[in-house]
């Protein structure tokens, strides 16, 4: 039995998957730009806190900053909503797009 008949697989394209592939990070698979994948800036220490103590204390230099990892991770929109980097939202909150507010401590000094 014949897979392709047509030409494009049975999917009319439109300009749709031109886009650039990036891989998603924990499903392993490309997702395309075009298809809305997740982008996340990720800063982290390169150490955590105790071998970083232990590093500054057995440092010669003193006031020397570790440099920070630096990574942008791309996922689907799938594996997102699996691994809790986004919620999902109901239909009609699915079209805001307005980042979500931002809570900041107060300062009490009274």
């Amino acid at each position: 039995f014949a897979l392709r008949v047509r030409g494009c697989f049975g999917v009319i394209l439109n300009n749709k998957l031109l886009g650039k592939k990036q891989m998603c990070l924990s499903l392993a698979c490309f997702c395309l730009t075009n298809g809305f994948p997740l982008l996340r800036y990720i800063v982290r220490n390169i150490v955590d806190a105790s071998a970083l103590r232990d590093l500054q204390d057995s440092s010669v230099i003193d006031g020397y900053a570790l440099p920070k990892l630096y990574r942008k991770v791309y996922y689907s929109i799938s594996a997102a909503i699996h691994s809790r980097v986004v919620r999902v939202r109901s239909r009609v909150n699915r079209r805001n797009r307005a980042p979500p507010p931002r809570f900041r401590p107060r300062d009490d000094k009274k």
